[in-house]
């Protein structure tokens, strides 16, 4: 429920504004590759403005998760020893349960043993 409020909150808003910025910003813009500033025509494109805007916005959405994503390599490393820690320690526990079990029940008397003896 909340995931469908938030799309409609915002995705779909969001989806509206980008779509009427393209229909706005259809001409040619030219965008020079050249960082020194020269005319050299090899190294310019005509593109629509909003292919350039929507550009840098998949660009900056690209290296902002891959940004967070490096960032959480620590964590994502520490849940996994400890996910491994966790699992050895349930096994070890589970082998132990075992063990008690088995010694309880070599140390438990018999009913037909009880009943000869008492």
């Amino acid at each position: 429920m909340r995931h469908k409020l938030i799309f409609g909150l915002l995705v779909i808003p969001l989806g509206v504004l980008l779509t009427a910025l393209a229909v706005v910003n259809r001409k040619p813009t030219t965008l020079v590759l050249d960082p020194l500033g020269g005319a050299d025509p090899r190294f310019a494109v005509d593109v629509p403005l909003f292919l350039l805007m929507l550009g840098a916005l998949a660009l900056g959405l690209l290296l902002g998760g891959l940004a967070t994503w490096l960032g959480q390599s620590k964590w994502r490393r520490m849940a996994r020893q400890r996910g491994q820690e966790l699992t050895h320690w349930r096994r070890q526990a589970d082998r132990l349960e075992k063990e008690l079990e088995a010694i309880d029940a070599t140390n438990r008397p018999s009913p037909v043993r009880s009943r000869l003896t008492g």
